[in-house]
């Protein structure tokens, strides 16, 4: 009998609200013991973060006008690391079988949003090489105000969602298409942040490229 965690949803709800609307939000999506493990690894790893940044290769950069939280990215090292990434890989296999999309991998980070933190409105994908498809966000733990996920539509600057950071809450949307910013947080906000990816590579050109 495996021991890997399982969803606590359909994949038929999140392909579903993906061809519908482009995004989806499920709650309670995840194992309540693996958001822990995550959760407490975040907190006895604290001090190995470090202040996010921006950009990509050559361009990247700290902004501290733009965001303000600290990451550090999966090894792959923890069991919980695996466990969770052997539930993105099954999302990543759903969705190419659905849509035909390619999604070559996927990789992420934990993300730490202490009181004041934030992250201005911005799209995940980068301009003229992007591979990201699908951005990934989920919460592990639940501050009891500050922190929410605003995703707009991409003309207009009313919200189409307004998304309060809940232990185990799982979003996944098109990194392209969909705007969205953190407000910020009143006191700290575990995450992790993720996307899934298309092969870019070509003769002169290696990506992805972490």
């Amino acid at each position: 009998m495996s021991n890997t965690p399982q969803f606590a949803f359909s994949f038929d709800t999140l392909l579903d609200d993906i061809a519908e609307h482009g995004y989806s939000i499920i709650e309670n999506a995840l194992p309540e013991q693996l958001i822990s493990d995550l959760k407490k690894q975040c907190e006895a790893q604290s001090e190995q973060f470090q202040l996010a940044k921006i950009g990509r290769h050559q361009d990247l950069q700290q902004a501290s006008k733009i965001r303000s939280d600290r990451t550090k990215w999966f090894d792959g090292t923890t069991k919980a690391e695996q466990d969770y990434l052997a539930l993105m890989e099954e999302i990543r296999t759903a969705i190419n079988q659905s849509f035909f999309l390619g999604l070559f991998d996927y990789e992420c980070h934990f993300a730490i949003y202490q009181q004041g933190d934030f992250y201005k409105k911005h799209l995940d994908a980068f301009r003229g090489k992007s591979n990201r498809v699908f951005t990934t966000v989920c919460y592990l733990n639940t501050p009891e105000q500050g922190g929410e996920l605003l995703i707009y539509p991409e003309k207009g600057k009313t919200p189409l969602a307004k998304v309060s950071p809940t232990a185990g809450t799982l979003i996944c949307f098109e990194s392209e298409r969909f705007p969205h910013e953190v407000l910020a947080a009143a006191s700290t906000r575990y995450s992790i942040a993720g996307w899934f990816r298309k092969n870019n590579s070509s003769a002169n050109f290696v990506d992805p490229s972490q």
